[in-house]
């Protein structure tokens, strides 16, 4: 068997193992105003990350591309306290004229 399909069946196995760990957590524990307030915010944390990384690097490199200033519009937006479609169009807009010219 390769080095491939050990670690495979590895990460699999131990996906399996947090997955039935986190269905057997007992409810009184996720009830509990804090953990709740963290879970509402681990989505928000994941996506700006995602929009971080996918803005600001290519590969091995950062970089500073037309994303930058579409992100750069919706963070003004938001601190301007815009509607969410409003920043989401805004962003995009801003984006798009960045990347045309």
């Amino acid at each position: 068997m390769s080095k491939t399909w050990i670690a495979l069946i590895g990460s699999s196995a131990l996906a399996f193992a947090l997955k039935y760990l986190g269905s057997a957590v007992p409810e009184f524990w996720l009830s509990h105003p804090r953990i709740q307030r963290i879970n509402n915010l681990i989505p928000i944390a994941l996506l700006s990350g995602l929009v971080i990384v996918q803005t600001m690097t290519e590969k091995t490199k950062y970089i500073i591309d037309h994303r930058a200033a579409g992100v750069g519009f919706a963070i003004a937006a938001l601190i301007a306290k815009a509607p969410f479609p409003v920043v989401v169009v805004g962003a995009a807009i801003t984006s798009a004229i960045v990347y045309r010219y």
